[in-house]
């Protein structure tokens, strides 16, 4: 009786009280307390104890409890389940990229409605209303959706002759560090995709299992292949690999009912009609989750190649009795198949038989050739490739996969050294602004002076996107803006190139070579520093640079001029997510596409996809010339 006086004298106190109590304690040690009596189970799953564990969880985002009120009254039972599903997501929130084309493949992640969403930032001119007042062009790329009980729902976002798509697929892991995110096909025994659809309800050092043990016997994967299956999609060859995302991604998409096209992904005002239409959305999106996932892969239906034929050659929108099944001859390996069916979706075309890939109207070079893959299952002869067939005999259904992975990179200048034949983002650390380091972050802004103004015959100027970190070399503190997009028609300057170097220990004597003028209010200088910028007399890898000074105002904002040519760079910081959630939203790219677009190209690929040309008319280069 003692212990149910305590557990409710506990309840009966204070919220304020209780949230202090809970960040003393770990989610697994909250767990636990439920497990230490009966009459502390109750105790232990308050909400009151699972709210302050969920703000503290998104501390550096704005309005926290606003965003968890609404997810807790209008898509999920608990906050403990809110805390689950955060705790699981949360690493993948910030900043994505890619190297091609070289004008920009950003892709922010942000928290949605009861989701996280990645949306695609796309390369444009800024609107005569600036960075604050205009409307940013993003894409969907991907959505990660809360399910009943916290679960990761994976969603890629695509678009296929002129309809919206979505592709459900599965969340294999989500490392807490994790600093690549990877698009895979991953196959499964029919008991282990059974097992996967039962609710997670335990927390254990931080992740989430089976609220009980599983029995290997139960999955009825065998431990060699269980041992194979996490790395065997990266085994295959680069051609192995994107037929076979693509081919799985048209059997498992479903069209996106047309009330739900077009709108913005997560509520921007946090109004009650957003809030009903995006719970109204995430409900469906459950409902054809498990409708949609899988296709299956059945060796025992004794189809014969004809009727293969007839499967393959259905409409991309097709989804067949079973789901959208895939059935094979027992006769016949998977592999072949597979191989068939590829030559119904892609041809026999001359573009298949050479060394590179076309996404976009622009090509890419390969290491093997498509005409090896349909031949012999696999893109290379290589031993450390896999072939095609052994790695579809893994399960009995493949589908989508999403894999956030802590790997070792190499990094030059904040920028990832990446690799161009694997569908992955790279995730950009952010630094913190710290005393002695305040400018560290995301910057934006655009060349010329003075900033923001608009000339009768150009609607406005090249939108450049900069990561702002600071380094330390030759006893120097350095603070490096490297560039991660711009808005020109045709780059000048690739991916993570260093726009300028700066040294915050070597205060710059130079005047501001420009007039300020009707601008001036609070554009006073407020210190500044000597530094070097960008030039392009080396040549587009190698380019050289020119003498600068960064400037500082009272306003904030931050000025780069070249000495030389006084070319002028105006960056404010950008606060990205407000203004994505005011921002503009436009199609996708082709789904496969859509989450890493590996096309190596200079000028502005979107444009082929978009009818918005007033966004990308740019083609003026604002860098100095040597």
């Amino acid at each position: 009786m003692a212990v149910a006086d305590g557990s409710s004298f506990l309840l009966a106190l204070p919220d304020d009280v209780l949230a202090l109590m809970s960040l003393a304690l770990s989610p697994v040690d909250l767990c636990n307390l439920a497990l230490a009596c009966r009459e502390f189970r109750s105790f232990a799953f308050s909400d009151k104890l699972w709210l302050p564990q969920c703000e503290h969880l998104l501390a550096d985002h704005g309005r926290v409890r606003e965003h968890l009120l609404a997810w807790r009254t209008a898509a999920l039972p608990s906050f403990k389940s809110i805390c689950k599903f955060l705790r699981l997501v949360r690493p993948l929130l910030g900043l994505w990229v890619h190297q091609n084309p070289e004008l920009g493949n950003v892709v922010y992640a942000l928290l949605g409605f009861a989701s996280v969403t990645g949306c695609r930032i796309i390369p444009q001119e800024l609107s005569p209303a600036g960075i604050d007042g205009g409307a940013l062009l993003w894409a969907p790329v991907f959505e990660i959706v809360a399910g009943s009980d916290g679960s990761p729902l994976f969603f890629l976002h695509g678009r296929e002759k002129d309809f919206e798509y979505m592709y459900p697929g599965s969340v294999k892991s989500l490392h807490p560090n994790c600093n690549i995110l990877l698009l895979e096909v991953e196959p499964m025994k029919e008991a282990a995709r059974l097992l996967q659809t039962k609710s997670l309800v335990q927390f254990d050092s931080g992740r989430f299992f089976h609220s009980r043990t599983i029995r290997r016997s139960e999955t009825m994967i065998p431990r060699a292949a269980e041992s194979r299956l996490d790395a065997s999609f990266g085994k295959l060859g680069f051609v192995d690999r994107r037929k076979l995302l693509e081919t799985v991604a048209s059997r498992v998409h479903f069209k996106v009912p047309s009330c739900f096209t077009g709108g913005a992904l997560f509520p921007c005002e946090m109004l009650s009609e957003d809030v009903a239409r995006l719970s109204e959305r995430r409900l469906a999106l459950i409902e054809m989750y498990n409708k949609y996932r899988f296709a299956r892969v059945d060796l025992g239906l004794g189809l014969e190649s004809s009727d293969m034929k007839n499967v393959l050659d259905q409409p991309d929108n097709w989804i067949g009795e079973e789901g959208g099944s895939l059935k094979f001859s027992k006769s016949r390996s998977l592999g072949r198949y597979f191989r068939n069916g590829l030559k119904q979706i892609f041809g026999r075309t001359s573009s298949m038989n050479d060394n590179s890939c076309s996404v976009g109207g622009t090509s890419c070079s390969n290491t093997s050739s498509s005409s090896s893959f349909l031949k012999h299952g696999s893109s290379s002869s290589d031993n450390k490739h896999i072939q095609l067939a052994e790695f579809l005999k893994l399960g009995d259904t493949v589908g989508l996969s999403l894999q956030a992975s802590k790997v070792k990179l190499t990094t030059y200048r904040a920028w990832p050294n990446m690799l161009d034949n694997k569908f992955a983002l790279y995730k950009l650390p952010l630094q913190n602004p710290s005393p002695g380091r305040e400018y560290a972050g995301l910057w934006g802004g655009t060349f010329g002076w003075p900033p923001g103004q608009h000339n009768e015959d150009k609607l406005g100027k090249a939108l450049f996107l900069l990561l702002l970190s600071y380094d330390e070399s030759e006893g120097h503190v350095n603070l490096i803006g490297t560039k991660i997009l711009e808005g020109t028609h045709y780059v000048l300057h690739p991916n993570g190139s260093a726009i300028f170097s700066v040294k915050v220990d070597e205060p710059s004597w130079d005047a501001f070579p420009w007039s300020t003028g009707s601008n001036s209010a609070g554009m006073e200088i407020k210190c500044a520093y000597n530094g070097e910028g960008i030039a392009s007399g080396y040549g587009f890898r190698y380019p050289g640079s020119k003498p600068g000074s960064l400037f500082v105002t009272q306003c904030g904002l931050l000025i780069f001029v070249w000495k030389e040519s006084r070319t002028v760079l105006t960056l404010q910081r950008l606060h990205m997510e407000e203004l994505l959630r005011k921002g503009e939203r436009v199609q996708a790219l082709p789904p496969i596409a859509n989450f890493v677009y590996l096309t190596k190209s200079f000028s502005n690929v979107f444009t082929d996809f978009w009818s918005t040309t007033s966004y990308f008319a740019s083609s003026r280069c604002y860098l100095p010339k040597s």
